[in-house]
């Protein structure tokens, strides 16, 4: 069974999604279900798989450990359906005015998921597509917050990592970490590196050397610059509870 630690969110922010947007957190494994994946494995597979687009040591940005902001989660219990993620997704990111196809997000697990990265106030920050690649365009001193809406009645676990580390650990990223809870018809916003139950330390773009990867003994600084996504499904007992109006969407549904 994987323990999962399950995301409040307060009714500011319940009323400013306008929809059932609850996150949820981290999945604790057990030490035999911890097959070890380092982050190097993980993000240097999807590396290959793109053709990157060129940053010059001015361009390099970081994520640094931030500003204190108030999260809190508490534990459910749900486990994974298989041990091969559905997806994954490796996101670029540095102070350069990327080419390609601009995005409003990123379409994860055949357009069940959506990724973006957003500001404090929720606006979009600018993501591109270029030859199978994709690259996101920040500023030092930025704050910003990786958002992931589900459009479908799956229970989904969402494994992120920062610059080559796990967002709840703090230490290289792995497959086999615990990840946040995504509901059916929800959305899950990370705002930072979990500090406690209670609390994370907000991402915040910075120069390379200010990065928490090059601050903490477990970081890579190869992996600076880079945000990974992987996504599992979950059995989830709780989930498909009963829609008093369950027609009053009228756009076209997201594949299930």
């Amino acid at each position: 069974m994987l323990s999962v630690k399950q995301k409040s969110w307060y009714a500011l922010l319940i009323a400013a999604c306008l929809s059932a947007c609850t996150a949820y957190a981290p999945i604790e494994h057990n030490s035999a279900e911890n097959s070890a994946e380092t982050s190097s494995e993980m993000l240097n597979m999807q590396r290959k798989m793109t053709a990157e687009q060129s940053i010059s040591q001015d361009e390099k940005l970081g994520t640094q450990w931030g500003d204190e902001v108030q999260s809190v989660v508490k534990t459910v219990n749900l486990r994974r359906i298989s041990q091969q993620s559905l997806d994954e997704n490796v996101l670029r990111y540095a102070a350069k005015d990327f080419s390609g196809r601009k995005l409003n997000a990123i379409s994860l697990v055949a357009g069940k998921i959506s990724f973006s990265v957003q500001d404090d106030q929720g606006r979009g920050l600018p993501l591109f597509r270029d030859k199978g690649a994709y690259y996101l365009s920040g500023k030092e001193g930025q704050a910003y917050q990786l958002s992931y809406q589900n459009h479908s009645d799956q229970t989904f676990e969402i494994v992120a990592s920062v610059d080559g580390l796990d967002v709840i650990r703090g230490v290289p990223a792995s497959r086999a970490h615990s990840g946040y809870v995504l509901k059916p018809q929800s959305r899950l916003v990370i705002e930072g590196f979990r500090k406690s139950d209670s609390v994370v330390a907000s991402f915040i773009f910075s120069a390379a050397k200010s990065a928490y990867a090059a601050n903490n003994e477990q970081g890579d600084a190869r992996h600076i610059g880079l945000i990974g996504t992987a996504i599992f499904e979950l059995h989830d007992p709780n989930a498909g509870q009963a829609n008093p109006f369950p027609a009053d969407n009228g756009y076209a549904k997201a594949p299930r």
